[in-house]
């Protein structure tokens, strides 16, 4: 993947991460709170094209399935 097209979905799921995080801080919800964290984070340890996409939409998933 090219730097431009991995920039850009970093950002994208790091924007997806802060959204969960500030939600979960607010609310007091340990999912979106954690997953937000890792959502911001991941991007800097991935370097494959297939786990940076695949780890990204199951974090941005997560919330919606697990309700605790």
């Amino acid at each position: 993947m090219e730097f431009e097209s991995w920039l850009m979905f970093s950002l994208l799921f790091g924007s997806f991460g802060m959204g969960y995080f500030i939600y979960g801080k607010k609310q007091s919800k340990a999912v979106p709170l954690i997953s937000g964290i890792v959502l911001c984070a991941y991007p800097y340890f991935v370097t494959n094209p297939f786990w940076f996409f695949a780890v990204g939409i199951i974090l941005v998933v997560l919330p919606f399935v697990v309700k605790v």
